[in-house]
């Protein structure tokens, strides 16, 4: 069950223009089950226009299906650290994501389309930049592997150069924690915001969960809307269980990992 629907306006105050409405989704991680619930929620708001900020592979038992689900659904896509990781060699992995992407790459390797969907990792850009919009995976400072954790508000210089490298608003993920940072170093909780927030005239970093890898404590998927200034947080379940199933099932994945989607953890 998500969270309860509230109407878009999808024009200007003039009533004239149509104002950008998109999801921005990230850190899918091969999860099927929830991206297809995800894209449903999606397609149930009439949102055709879709952001991925990357990893869309690792960890999960389903990479292949999630790469052609992105090529098909998402209108622009980022390389995260995971997707590197299945192209090249994992960089700062602990054991079981390392086996875990390398079974990933032998999974995409092999079958149908397996060309295609190389090619398609292998294209992903690592930034995109908008008038007053940046999209990155990790940070405005490194957009494949910074990590900006919600207690990254106590460290004013760390912050101040993220910012500092950001013109307005900065949509990423790679911590699968949602949430809102402010310029005057706050963090903001979707639950904090009672899962909507106007941007207004500060600068924002906007952190828009994880789809297939919750890691705050809530098991189900998390995603952005953004219509104009305004932005909505969204949680919609999915069957967690057949996802961790397949993990199980799936020697070279370690159990843990079925295991943390049932905690959001």
């Amino acid at each position: 069950m998500t969270q309860p629907v509230q109407p878009f306006n999808v024009r200007d105050s003039a009533g004239t223009e149509p104002a950008p409405l998109r999801a921005i989704i990230s850190d899918i991680h091969g999860n099927m089950e929830a991206l297809t619930a995800v894209l449903a929620d999606i397609k149930e708001q009439g949102i055709s226009e879709i952001y991925c900020l990357g990893d869309i592979v690792g960890y999960g038992p389903n990479p292949r299906e999630c790469v052609d689900l992105v090529r098909e659904h998402c209108t622009a896509s980022l390389l995260g650290n995971h997707d590197q990781g299945a192209l090249f060699d994992p960089e700062g992995f602990n054991a079981g994501a390392e086996r875990a992407i390398f079974w990933t790459r032998q999974i995409l390797e092999t079958g149908a389309g397996s060309q295609e969907r190389w090619e398609f990792l292998g294209e992903l850009p690592r930034v995109l930049k908008e008038p007053n919009l940046l999209f990155v995976h990790g940070s405005a400072s490194n957009p494949l592997n910074e990590y900006v954790f919600p207690e990254d508000i106590y460290n004013q210089r760390k912050m101040e150069r993220i910012f500092a490298l950001v013109e307005k608003d900065c949509f990423q993920g790679h911590t699968h924690i949602p949430g809102v940072f402010t310029e005057d170093l706050n963090f903001l909780t979707p639950e904090e915001l009672n899962f909507e927030y106007e941007l207004g005239n500060q600068k924002h970093l906007i952190n828009v969960g994880s789809v297939g890898q919750p890691r705050n404590g809530v098991p189900d998927s998390s995603y952005v809307i953004l219509n104009g200034g305004t932005l909505t947080y969204r949680r919609v379940k999915y069957d967690v269980e057949t996802t961790a199933s397949k993990i199980y099932a799936i020697p070279e994945l370690d159990n843990f990992l079925g295991d943390r989607l049932k905690d959001g953890r």
